[in-house]
């Protein structure tokens, strides 16, 4: 994803675990509009209706803990959220994230000094983070060129579909 993201701002605190993310109930299908519209619905009843697509979750640590379902960041993406911003992710969450090209960086302060509604602006080519409102700036690590590859391809399962040649 070479073009620059800039969204408002959603903030969660430490450990909001997949089962929060996309509860449980909400497993029976695959359908990624069906599973955005009940994303944090547990934990905030206001993202759904809220949140507009290129918005941003920042999170506090151990973001997406608990089960290994792909649910939570296909829900997260579906949703319209451009990018999750944590102080730490679950490490199963950031494996599955990026193989659905959701991209996600860390950053151990940022969450404390942002808040809900905060204009931010990512740069994940530089893994610059601004936060437009409060005109703060962080430097997070970039992700390696083929990880980016992959993001801007959709996923993994596109990025090796164009790497294979197949339609």
């Amino acid at each position: 994803m070479n073009t620059p993201i800039e969204g408002n701002c959603f903030k969660y605190s430490d450990n909001i675990d997949t089962d929060v993310i996309i509860p449980a109930r909400y497993l029976n299908t695959s359908d990624e509009k069906e599973l955005a519209s009940h994303c944090l619905e547990d934990l905030d009843n206001d993202f759904v209706k809220e949140v507009k697509k290129g918005d941003i979750i920042v999170a506090g640590e151990n973001f997406g803990c608990g089960s290994s379902r792909e649910h939570a960041p296909i829900a997260i993406k579906a949703a319209g959220i451009s990018v999750v911003i944590a102080k730490s992710f679950a490490r199963i969450f950031f494996r599955n994230s990026i193989n659905i090209g959701l991209p996600i960086l860390e950053h151990p302060t940022l969450t404390d000094e942002c808040d809900k509604g905060d204009r931010i602006f990512v740069d994940l080519k530089c893994g610059i983070v601004k936060n437009l409102t409060k005109n703060k700036e962080y430097k997070c690590a970039a992700f390696p060129e083929e990880i980016n590859k992959l993001i801007q391809s959709g996923g993994l399962i596109e990025y090796t579909k164009h790497k294979l040649g197949v339609k």
